[in-house]
């Protein structure tokens, strides 16, 4: 599944930190996205709805937590645009990836065996 903008943001700052309540998310989302806390909460119903965020209480409060890991997000994206997008029948190339401030080393070979088909070690 191929995700928005909107909600890799929201994805993105839940991978870094979780559970975060909506307002958590809003302020380390406005900043970068200028969203009103009623669009922050727009978003997190809509993936609620996909079933990409989770939804817990903690002492009465509501937190969210990612459903899917950053390996599995980033790997359907990828998968798709180097499969279906640019038709790379082959190996994915995923140490172009080497450097991201996204991804450590385990979660990169991680995602090289999932695009690669390369078991575990």
């Amino acid at each position: 599944m191929l995700l928005p903008d909107t909600e890799l943001e929201v994805m993105k700052a839940l991978w870094e930190k979780h559970p975060q309540s909506a307002r958590e998310l809003h302020d380390v989302l406005a900043a970068r996205t200028g969203w009103a806390l009623s669009t922050t909460r727009t978003v997190l119903d809509r993936m609620r709805a996909k079933e990409l965020v989770l939804r817990t209480e903690v002492h009465g409060l509501a937190v969210f937590s990612p459903a899917r890991s950053k390996v599995d997000v980033l790997g359907d994206s990828l998968a798709h645009l180097f499969r279906d997008v640019l038709e790379v029948p082959g190996s994915v190339p995923v140490s172009a990836l080497t450097g991201s401030t996204l991804l450590n080393e385990e979660e990169l070979a991680e995602l090289d065996r999932m695009l690669n088909g390369r078991k575990r070690r």
